[in-house]
């Protein structure tokens, strides 16, 4: 946990806790929030089962997507740094054998992408 706990640290990062308050009844039996990312409206969280993307929808906020992928179908994903213009970095994630990205994410500089891909890797690859 001490990785987890280093996260903790940086601004974009949540508390467990505080996710597992809010969205608890989302996980399975057993399964349990080990980090998560705020990022602006959305919510990045990984458990020991799967990740979870929340994605927050339209101008009020009402509409919510639950986005749910398993570790086992990401079949690759990268990391794109923040450089001196260009100041947000980049995840992609492919999903499965799609040619494109399934998902791309944007994280300001409020979150270390090299934390968020270690943990990614970490689940990945086993």
């Amino acid at each position: 946990m001490g990785l987890f706990s280093s996260l903790l640290g940086n601004a974009g990062a949540v508390d467990p806790a505080k996710l597992q308050a809010e969205y608890g009844q989302l996980l399975t039996d057993g399964e349990q929030i080990e980090i998560g990312f705020k990022l602006i409206r959305d919510t990045f969280i990984f458990t020991n089962k799967r990740m979870i993307i929340i994605d927050v929808q339209g101008l009020t906020g009402k509409k919510v997507e639950y986005f749910s992928i398993t570790y086992k179908s990401i079949t690759r994903f990268s990391i794109e740094t923040s450089g001196t213009f260009d100041l947000d970095a980049e995840l992609k994630i492919w999903v499965s054998s799609e040619a494109n990205p399934s998902i791309t994410k944007k994280f300001n500089k409020s979150v270390n992408i090299y934390d968020v891909q270690k943990v990614l890797a970490q689940h990945v690859l086993g």
